[in-house]
């Protein structure tokens, strides 16, 4: 199989996913063309050659619907011969796009892929596009569907974590991401928005709070214990695990992921379309997966994954120098480093979507950049990016620099 390299990742900062969040007047499609043009741009590429454009969207439609991979490209300026083509597997859409545009490298479809993924959560509502999973009791019933949120809540009650302990990770996103855009350590790989007259509307991730405590986090009511004990969710989470006499709701706004607005495009391509494009490879892409998993814990994906790709690698997690785990809430990474006895410093080191915020399809591009940039500031060699994912399921990709 042909090798497949990551020459070049860009994103664009997070803006906060309400109507007075700073990206809100930015549609869809323009968050996809600012990050195709960068890539673009810093890459002096002749767009003619990019064999497609693959990006996640987990809500296709209003503002983002209509293949807007395509319809972006032709807002950036691409060539008409650069198709584009939109995917979602929910929450890991941006990483399955990466990982679908290396399997057509891999196998010698294509020679130069842009893929990433888009979402404007304040202009498209949270699941606008529906779907059967939450709607259709046919199949809600056997997927024992509940808001993530309650399912979150029974991995924490399973698996021990207090209020304190997932309010302490919280705190700790804030800061490494205070500390990481403070240090500059995004400064190369995230591109200001502007507006038609060229003025930044957004050069920062917005939804930060670096001032956030364990006070100021303890006065916030868990946010699904209603959903949970009113709606009847907690039965369903009981049904399917019956060792559970209650769930113990911990889960809130301030260490749950933030809805946010952003885009992402990771630049990907074979040896030889590198070098006809005199590109230099950052890293390879070495083995990705995907699988499923318990539908009512839903959100333990990333272990299943894991276990499944360093298997099929032949690797070992010692193997493995940083890990970046999406936050979707709190207690999946701490399920995380629970079950394989990673240490926090070597995970999510420069925070992640509880701090920065979580723009659906666009969130497993923009990770997998945040940890090669930082495999090269600390001159380490391997990372493993994973996502947990609605319905039950894990993705999981593993780069090493070059």
């Amino acid at each position: 199989m042909t090798k497949v390299f990551v020459y070049d990742h860009v994103r664009t900062p997070r803006g906060r996913g309400k109507k007075d969040g700073a990206l809100h007047e930015v549609p869809s499609v323009r968050l996809a063309a600012k990050v195709l043009e960068a890539v673009r741009d810093r890459n002096g590429l002749d767009t003619s050659t990019v064999d497609d454009v693959i990006m996640g969207c987990v809500d296709p439609v209003m503002d983002a619907g209509a293949v807007i991979p395509k319809a972006a490209a032709f807002e950036a300026g691409y060539s008409t011969r650069a198709p584009g083509m939109q995917i979602s597997r929910f929450c890991a859409s941006g990483l399955d796009a990466v990982n679908f545009g290396a399997a057509k490298i891999a196998q010698g479809a294509d020679d130069i892929v842009i893929a990433g993924g888009v979402e404007s959560m304040s202009r498209v509502g949270l699941g606008m596009s529906g779907g059967a999973w939450f709607m259709d009791p046919s199949v809600n019933l056997p997927a024992y569907f509940m808001p993530q949120g309650v399912s979150a809540d029974l991995i924490a009650t399973k698996y021990g974590f207090s209020r304190d302990d997932v309010d302490a990770y919280a705190v700790e996103s804030q800061k490494r991401a205070a500390n990481a855009w403070e240090k500059g350590y995004f400064k190369n790989s995230v591109v200001p928005v502007k507006d038609q007259n060229g003025l930044v509307i957004l050069d920062r991730d917005e939804h930060m709070r670096p001032g956030t405590d364990m006070q100021a986090l303890a006065s916030l009511n868990p946010s699904f214990q209603m959903p949970g004990e009113m709606g009847g969710f907690e039965a369903v989470g009981i049904q399917a695990h019956p060792e559970i006499e209650r769930i113990n709701y911990v889960h809130h706004a301030g260490n749950s992921s933030g809805i946010v607005d952003g885009a992402a495009a990771v630049l990907i391509g074979s040896k030889a379309g590198g070098e006809a494009m005199g590109l230099k490879p950052r890293a390879r892409i070495r083995a990705f997966a995907n699988i499923g998993s318990d539908p009512a814990l839903m959100l333990t994906g990333p272990v299943d994954v894991t276990e499944k790709l360093l298997k099929r690698a032949d690797m070992k997690l010692s193997d493995i120098d940083l890990f970046e785990l999406n936050e979707a809430f709190a207690a999946v990474v701490l399920r995380y480093c629970q079950a394989f006895d990673i240490p926090h410093d070597k995970i999510n080191v420069n925070g992640g979507a509880i701090a920065m915020g979580h723009p659906l399809g666009a969130t497993g591009a923009m990770i997998l950049g945040t940890v090669l940039d930082e495999l090269e500031r600390r001159d380490l060699n391997t990372a493993l990016v994973t996502l947990c994912i609605g319905a039950g399921m894990g993705t999981a990709t593993i780069i090493e620099r070059v």
